[in-house]
């Protein structure tokens, strides 16, 4: 059992901050490509949906989605995609606005588009960036994974309140040594994919 929590718990973690990579950086692409045009109200508009995402906690989202998509890791998954996409969609939109402000003027002389220079340019600047935020949040992600459970989202967390609800303390502190070798683990690959870049 433990097995199977642990197994949700990272799937969760892994497919939440995921999620939030290409959505973050899909907004962030919108924000930036609307900001100095007619469209400029779309780029205010996924600021404010932005905010809204990362201002409202993990937990609380997780308890929402409980209510309309039901019990389980699928809800702690949404709960974690939806506030990552906050966090990192901001960090990708200034990123890309302080890079756009760099370059702009040397590409738009040229005639090269946004969408033209993003591909070719900026990702290849962006990316270290994007990676290195991208691993923070998995590593943070991981440890609330481990504790979405507590409001009925499944993993570690759902069967550590289980546990210690019906007074298995034994079993209770077998489940918190597998929450810490688990984002142990986690932190040992984001190490290593950190040193990989450097």
């Amino acid at each position: 059992i433990v097995s199977v929590a642990s197994l949700e718990t990272f799937s969760m973690s892994a497919v939440g901050t995921l999620l939030a990579v290409m959505t973050g950086l899909l907004l962030a692409l919108i924000g930036t490509v609307t900001k100095n045009s007619k469209f400029s109200i779309i780029r205010y508009n996924i600021k404010l949906l932005l905010n809204i995402l990362r201002s409202i906690p993990d937990l609380v989202w997780a308890s929402l989605l409980i209510i309309s998509a039901g019990l389980g890791p699928f809800a702690g998954t949404l709960a974690l995609a939806f506030h990552t996409t906050g966090v990192l969609g901001r960090l990708f939109l200034e990123s890309l606005e302080n890079l756009q402000s760099e370059n702009s003027d040397i590409f738009s002389y040229q005639g090269i588009g946004f969408f033209k220079r993003f591909l070719y340019v900026d990702f290849f600047y962006l990316l270290p960036q994007i990676i290195s935020y991208s691993l923070y949040r998995w590593e943070n992600n991981i440890r609330i994974a481990a504790v979405l459970g507590v409001v009925g989202a499944g993993g570690l967390g759902q069967l550590l309140t289980f546990n210690l609800g019906l007074f298995f303390l034994d079993k209770a502190s077998t489940v918190i040594l597998t929450m810490i070798l688990l984002v142990s683990i986690v932190d040992l690959i984001s190490s290593f994919i950190r040193k990989g870049l450097q």
